[in-house]
């Protein structure tokens, strides 16, 4: 017996395996450890490790290398699986120069997380099509590669979902099932009256103020989000708690769907033209 509790003479008379009962223990070894990654991945590390002519602690480590690293895949798919994103959009992929007032440098800083470590807000303002979701979206993507859990919902949604909870009796537990997730975007709010729904929205905000974090779209100035909520005093309560700690981004631009609809329709213009023109040389 070894200082860790090891029989030595037992793991001594342990059966000497090749090829392919080899390969099938490691099948059953890593399904009985949960080592999905290594599962799939052992052959080739094997076969790496054989053409290098490495010993077995540098094979360990290679081995243990892709189970962390198939841990970490599983993980990030996970939790976009749950965040519930309606389309997967990064930072990377936004066109910036469509809009010269929107600080690049100050969304990219923003994608480290320190916010969401911090507890702060993040508040995207401006006209329909602007790219303000794409933004947010961008914005929870680089977050759980940092780690952190992120849940996305529209506005309307959210509203619709805490009445009828309330209205089940389970609002309490339905608003502690938010705690889990660091970073909520809530997404279009503004574009509809909220109703009897504006109150417990007002809840779930002021819920979250300092224990974690939220990035809200809309497309109407502070000034407006009177006309969501329908109570002044509601509303004015809310944005003190939703400024205090925030960073705000406006999205200053003519939008970008219609844009590229107009782009289209002159395309299809010039196609059209260019068409009769032809006919009318062939007719001649």
């Amino acid at each position: 017996m070894n200082a860790a509790g090891v029989s030595v003479a037992s793991v001594q008379s342990a059966p000497t395996v090749t090829g392919d009962a080899s390969a099938a223990l490691i099948e059953v070894y890593c399904r009985e450890l949960k080592l999905a990654g290594l599962r799939t991945s052992y052959q080739a590390v094997a076969r790496d490790a054989l053409s290098q002519g490495q010993s077995y602690l540098p094979f360990l480590v290679a081995c243990l290398a892709q189970e962390i690293e198939s841990r970490k895949q599983h993980r990030l798919a996970e939790h976009l699986r749950q965040a519930r994103f309606p389309w997967l959009k990064t930072l990377e992929s936004f066109d910036f120069l469509a809009l010269p007032h929107l600080s690049k440098p100050k969304v990219m800083a923003l994608a480290d997380g320190a916010f969401i470590r911090e507890r702060e807000n993040v508040i995207l303002l401006g006209n329909s099509g602007t790219g303000k979701t794409h933004v947010a979206i961008g914005l929870g993507i680089a977050a759980i590669q940092a780690g952190y859990r992120v849940r996305f919902v529209g506005a309307v949604t959210l509203a619709q979902e805490l009445l009828q909870a309330q209205s089940e009796y389970r609002l309490p537990r339905y608003l502690k099932s938010w705690q889990t997730f660091d970073l909520v975007i809530l997404d279009e709010l503004g574009y509809l009256g909220l109703g009897p729904g504006g109150p417990l929205l007002f809840q779930f905000c002021a819920e979250r103020y300092e224990r974690g974090s939220l990035a809200i779209t809309s497309n109407l100035d502070f000034s407006r989000w009177v006309e969501v909520f329908g109570d002044p005093a509601l509303t004015g309560a809310l944005l003190d708690r939703l400024t205090h700690h925030s960073h705000v981004l406006l999205f200053q631009g003519q939008s970008r769907r219609f844009q590229e609809s107009r782009g289209r329709a002159v395309e299809t213009s010039v196609a059209v033209g260019e068409s009769g023109q032809l006919s009318a040389q062939v007719s001649t």
